[in-house]
């Protein structure tokens, strides 16, 4: 009975890897080869993010030595790149190197089409829409200035001070002084702006007579919210002393 037994049992063991053998087996490559893969492209994007760091580093190197051809040339496969972020800082370096070498219209035209890259990080594409207005500021109808700048000239975005002041720089070509004295105002009084920016802002919000200085100091010192105390008593007069008309 044992023969027959283990002989039964070798039957259904050969039985079942005929059936599923080749499945099994088939499932097993398909994994390995998919993990493989997997590991082989981790492995090929990190040796594609290093290499476009050093493309980026080589790059401003030559911008810093002046060597602007080479650095376009060297940006251009990068800009080109599958690689948002990469590519977005490649982009915003040549539409810098465009307004160095007077190309303008060039650098207005990168500018303008990095702000409208929803692939781009959201920040680079702030920071395109301030250089970009900036660049062609002169030549904008300031209501697009002030339309276009609207979601950055607010206190609290990290873009509020170069796109406050050329927010407020088309409102009084608009004729808009009272707007453009409040966003001064506002600009002055901000404790995160740069000093610089902060003081200029202070001049043309004084000059449109709006206040922009905070009265928190003088509001600290002591006694400054205090009346003036009152004049002393005069002291009495000497007794026995003639008044000053009858020694007349």
């Amino acid at each position: 009975m044992r023969e027959v037994d283990d002989a039964l049992r070798e039957d259904q063991l050969a039985s079942a890897f005929k059936r599923w053998g080749m499945p099994v087996g088939a499932a097993l490559v398909v994994a390995l080869g998919a993990l493989g893969g997997g590991l082989w492209w981790k492995s090929h994007q990190d040796s594609l993010a290093q290499d476009r760091a050093i493309a980026m580093t080589r790059a401003i190197d030559q911008i810093d030595a002046t060597r602007t051809d080479l650095a376009t040339a060297t940006l251009d496969p990068i800009a080109k790149g599958d690689a948002p972020g990469s590519a977005t800082v490649a982009r915003l370096l040549q539409a810098g190197l465009a307004m160095q070498g007077g190309k303008t219209a060039d650098a207005i035209k990168i500018y303008d089409a990095v702000a409208g890259d929803a692939n781009a990080p959201k920040v680079l594409r702030d920071l395109a829409t301030v250089r970009g207005v900036a660049a062609a500021f002169d030549t904008l109808p300031p209501a697009t200035v002030v339309a276009r700048l609207k979601p950055l000239s607010l206190p609290g975005n990290p873009w509020f001070g170069p796109a406050g002041e050329l927010s407020a720089l088309a409102l009084l070509k608009q004729g808009n002084n009272a707007q453009a004295g409040v966003l001064l105002s506002a600009m002055a009084k901000d404790k995160d702006l740069p000093d610089t920016l902060k003081a200029r802002s202070r001049q043309l919000a004084g000059l449109l007579g709006y206040d922009s200085i905070d009265d928190i100091a003088h509001a600290d010192q002591p006694g400054a919210d205090a009346a003036p105390a009152a004049a002393p008593a005069p002291a009495p007069a000497p007794a026995g002393a003639a008044p000053a008309a009858s020694q007349q």
